[in-house]
Order: C-alpha cells, then sequence, then structure tokens
C-alpha cells in the first residue's frame, strides 16, 4: 500500500519563461515524490545570470549552478516544512546534454534531490551520508520511473 502523500503548497515560477523548463504537473509530481511531511515550497526556474548571483551571494561561488536549496522550517508536527528551490534551466539543459540524459529525467532528479536537501539531507558532510542521499533519490526515481541517474 503506498504511503499517504502529506500535505503540499506548492508554487512554481519562470520568471525567464518556461522554454526547455518542465510543466508544473511534472514538477508537482516530483516534489510530491520527495516530499515526506507537510510542506510550503517554491520552485523558481531562472536564467544563468540569476542563478549565479544567488550561489555568489548565498553560496560564496560565483558561477551558476544546477539547483540551490534554501530551508527555511523544517517540519514539526505543528508546521510544515518551508523551502525554495531554485533550478537554473541553462546549465541543467547543459549537463542533460554533456551526459547523454534526457533533459526530463535530469530534472526529475535534480528537483528531487533539491527536495532532498530541503528535508535534511547533506552529500557534502561525508561519504556515508552521500550515499544513503544518493540511494534515496535512486528509490524516488525509481518509483517515478526514471533511470539511476548516478550509471
Amino acid at each position: 500500500m503506498p504511503r499517504p502523500r502529506p500535505e503540499l503548497a506548492l508554487s512554481i515560477q519562470y520568471p525567464g519563461g518556461k522554454e526547455n523548463a518542465p510543466t508544473r504537473h511534472q514538477v508537482r509530481r516530483w516534489v510530491a515524490a520527495a516530499c515526506f511531511a507537510a510542506a510550503e515550497v517554491t520552485v523558481r526556474f531562472v536564467d544563468a545570470d540569476e542563478g549565479q548571483r544567488l550561489n555568489r551571494e548565498f553560496r560564496g561561488k560565483d558561477y551558476a549552478t544546477n539547483v540551490l536549496s534554501f530551508p527555511y522550517q523544517a517540519a514539526h508536527a505543528d508546521q510544515p516544512l518551508l523551502g525554495d528551490l531554485v533550478v537554473c534551466l541553462p546549465v541543467v539543459a547543459g549537463e542533460a546534454a554533456l551526459q547523454g540524459k534526457p533533459l526530463v529525467a535530469h530534472f526529475a532528479h535534480l528537483i528531487v534531490h533539491g527536495m532532498l536537501h530541503l528535508q535534511g539531507f547533506d552529500h557534502e558532510t561525508g561519504p556515508a551520508e552521500a550515499a544513503r542521499m544518493e540511494a534515496r533519490e535512486r528509490e524516488i526515481l525509481a518509483g517515478l520511473g526514471y533511470p539511476d541517474p548516478y550509471l
């Protein structure tokens, strides 16, 4: 029996347009699959300039990256998870092409990856945590019908 889906309030923003971006339905499906508690999440698809500015401002890294996660509040019994994901469209498209992956599968992976970050997973804290996060990503993506992103 599948687990019940937690309540999800999702906002999706396309400030630079929707060209090459996933649909709202796809994003909702991916976020919901990777969400383990009630949540209020915004997913914002940005261009390289905004992606670079945010990465520089919040991480001190002066380049556009594929996904940034901004957790504001962990989920509690009486309060939902609050957070934002910022996805850089040209970076994701370039990575998918370079890696020979379908663009939609790469978007799914990065949304799932970002959602796990919002919920406290962190692959940069050590090999054990990275392995735990990657295993969770594989499990979620397989459930969505996508191949293992690490092959």
